[in-house]
């Protein structure tokens, strides 16, 4: 089955209730009793009792349904008034991401401990190194005063048998600019003049307590309105589906789209004029350029690093070019992007060609909750379709190779590439401005490129490796 292994959680399955809802006569009466009908009474629960798990269930509808848990403002309101406003929606919902209250379980705040593997050891090394005299000795052990400490890690480095362990927040520890952190009630709360929607917190998250807010009911609605509603694929689907290319846009068609366009062929065209943008700025004497192709980059950029600006390349990104063919040959055509990305949702809330954005999570559940079989289903053509140059995007270095084919022999291209955007990363990014080592960079916002996004299912190097082998058969647009 398409995405098997997601289809088994709890997040999934609301998705396609919520789905089932619509569909049937009466939705907000319908997804009012969701939480009920998956947590029973006298049923079995995953926390507490069956009235938080209820309530937690809430919270993810709430998300589901476009809506941010801050918004909240009594509890009583039921399921069935956000059900009816979220039909009501005019305009995306923003900000993009939003917190569990209920189920960020209050992690430890980050530090250092001193375990019980301390041997008391007679050199005391991690107290003479401490810079606070934070570490002191009790009882013949090392104890850490999480008040003083700094976070320097220097008593863990000295430690000769490895008793001190850094205990970290999964999802600050992820964040690369540092946007989440605790509030007073030791929940974790998203600076938004800091996020750049990378979605690393999301996926970091023990708990999933940190959720994207869905557009999944804004689709719906516009099928059954009858709309046009045009699927913008992002290419990295070639590895979170068992199936040819052809099925999925069969699969696709049958769910609802009326015509379905491969991102990829807006890849393409960003390819081709990045190549045209490069050779103009090398011969008018530009140390670098950088791709501008990840949405986390380019808002990175943007709130952290805007003396990098002038180096970014003013080339638009795939999903942009692929909507805006889909609106001029059709004006009154609803566009959705579906990927694996959470900034998406932000760069299209800025983009007038991009009307919404489902991940290929709400992909796999509309899906399933229309009992669609991917495999089963006939194989169809894109309605607008890409090359080998555009589909090798979202991999680290597809960025490059695309471009690159474009150049051809035009400029000389030394690339470098900052496969993931981490703390790491971003101090090399400061560097670069300054001093780059090549006149090239390409900057994925995740590890491995698009292929390993947040929104997706399928491990990274498991997608990367099925996308390579698409892109054997698939035609180039460049001869060599």
């Amino acid at each position: 089955m398409y995405f098997k292994n997601y289809s088994a959680t709890t997040h999934f399955e609301l998705m396609v209730r919520l789905i089932r809802a619509f569909d049937s006569t009466d939705f907000s009466k319908g997804v009012d009793r969701i939480p009920v009908e998956m947590r029973p009474r006298g049923g079995s629960h995953t926390r507490c009792c069956v009235y938080r798990d209820r309530a937690i269930l809430k919270y993810r509808l709430m998300a589901l349904l476009g809506f941010g848990i801050e918004e909240e403002e009594d509890e009583l309101v039921p399921l069935s008034h956000y059900a009816e406003m979220s039909l009501k929606r005019e305009s995306a919902p923003n900000p993009v991401l939003t917190v569990i209250d209920e189920a960020c379980n209050g992690c430890v705040r980050t530090r250092y401990e001193a375990t019980n593997a301390c041997r008391g050891c007679l050199t005391h090394a991690c107290v003479e190194v401490c810079p606070k005299d934070a570490v002191t000795l009790i009882n013949g052990k090392s104890v850490i005063d999480p008040d003083r400490c700094i976070q320097c890690g220097k008593c863990m480095e000295v430690c000769p048998y490895h008793a001190i362990v850094h205990i970290p927040i999964p999802c600050e520890e992820s964040c690369p600019t540092g946007a989440i952190s605790k509030m007073s009630n030791s929940k974790e709360t998203i600076d938004y003049e800091k996020c750049i929607f990378c979605g690393k917190c999301l996926a970091a998250c023990p708990f999933n307590a940190i959720l994207e807010r869905s557009q999944l009911v804004e689709v719906i609605q516009e099928m059954a309105r009858g709309k046009r509603v045009t699927a913008l694929v992002a290419p990295a689907i070639v590895g979170e589906t068992p199936s040819t290319m052809g099925q999925l846009v069969g699969a696709l068609k049958t769910a609802g789209f009326s015509h379905v366009f491969e991102v990829a062929s807006g890849a393409d065209k960003t390819a081709a004029i990045e190549a045209d943008e490069f050779v103009e700025r090398m011969e008018e004497g530009a140390p670098f350029m950088t791709s501008s192709c990840c949405p986390a980059y380019t808002e990175f950029v943007e709130k952290h690093l805007p003396e990098m600006k002038r180096f970014v390349s003013d080339t638009r990104t795939p999903m942009h070019y692929t909507a805006k063919a889909a609106k001029e040959e059709t004006p009154d055509a609803i566009t959705v992007f579906i990927g694996p990305c959470v900034a998406k949702r932000k760069e299209a809330s800025d983009d007038p060609f991009v009307d919404h954005v489902l991940t290929f999570r709400e992909l796999r559940a509309l899906l399933a909750a229309r009992n669609i079989e991917i495999l089963q289903c006939d194989e169809t053509a894109f309605d607008l379709a890409g090359r080998a140059e555009g589909r090798g995007f979202p991999v680290s270095g597809g960025v490059t190779e695309g471009v690159k084919a474009y150049i051809g022999e035009r400029a000389p291209i030394e690339p470098v590439t900052i496969d993931g955007l981490d703390k790491r990363s971003v101090k090399k990014l400061r560097a670069y401005v300054k001093r780059c080592p090549g006149n090239f960079v390409e900057i994925m916002g995740c590890e491995g490129g698009c292929i390993a996004g947040p929104s997706g299912v399928e491990p990274g190097k498991k997608a990367g490796r099925k996308l390579q082998a698409f892109l054997k058969e698939s035609p180039r647009g460049i001869e060599g």
